[in-house]
């Protein structure tokens, strides 16, 4: 770890053991019962098997920032969507010690329908807040967002990058002991961005954090330990300056 980077707890705050996951691919449709049992006699499947972490294994100690990488395809989001408890893993385990909070897919739950203000309640709603808490934390929802003047606006009249921001603002009040990223440091515009890594400098050393990213610059930036995965595998662990450079080697 650079002399620069707080040290970390020697606790376990993940602990993920020789895990696998694949998923069935159909290759054949069977038009009707007599088609199914015709296809099963013969042996015909009619899927493939796509293995898609094929052993992994690794710990990330409280307070750490650990940055995972790799290619698509690789294997990372589906490794998040283990952690997170949305896929389980046909080998292997993951002990997850604290509240774990995914913000894997942002803004999922809204409806376009809704106001901004509705949807903020709705979304808190699906996080476990009540609607007590949520009007405790509205007004610094909104302000973070930089929404206060459309929130009795419906949802549908945002543009894209309002939506990100309201979803991203109501997701980080959500404050767990551990949280997980998918790429949410690239929301909204450059100078939203900016606010978005003062919050997660913020966090170094005082939040367990796993980050799936694309940016190297990102993990330079924040990380104290990096992880690259391809094929399913860990190709490359440790310090992140070293992990970015076996990264951007896979281009050449």
């Amino acid at each position: 770890m650079s002399k620069n980077k707080k040290p970390v707890s020697s606790e376990i705050a993940i602990s993920v053991q020789d895990v696998h996951k694949s998923f069935k691919l159909p290759t054949e449709r069977a038009w009707g019962l007599k088609q199914a049992i015709f296809n099963r006699l013969k042996g015909v499947k009619g899927f493939k098997e796509q293995k898609v972490l094929r052993g992994i294994s690794f710990d990330v100690h409280q307070g750490e920032f650990l940055g995972i990488v790799g290619r698509n395809g690789s294997g990372k989001s589906t490794l998040l969507k283990v952690l997170s408890g949305i896929y389980v893993p046909e080998k292997g385990k993951v002990e997850i010690n604290g509240n774990l909070v995914p913000f894997i897919e942002l803004g999922v739950g809204f409806n376009p329908e809704l106001t901004g203000r509705e949807n903020i309640y709705l979304n808190g709603a699906l996080l476990g807040f009540s609607n007590e808490k949520m009007d405790e934390m509205y007004d610094e929802i909104v302000k973070f967002a930089e929404l206060e003047q459309f929130m009795d606006q419906k949802l549908k009249n945002y543009s894209s990058g309002m939506q990100v921001r309201l979803a991203f603002s109501i997701a980080i009040r959500a404050r767990g002991d551990i949280l997980i990223l998918d790429e949410v440091l690239a929301v909204g515009d450059a100078a939203f961005q900016e606010k978005c890594n003062d919050y997660f400098r913020s966090l170094k050393g005082n939040q367990t954090v796993v980050l799936v990213t694309h940016s190297m610059e990102n993990v330079r930036k924040f990380c104290d330990r990096a992880i690259m995965i391809e094929n399913g595998k860990i190709a490359a662990e440790g310090d992140p300056e070293e992990v970015s450079k076996a990264y951007l080697a896979l281009w050449k």
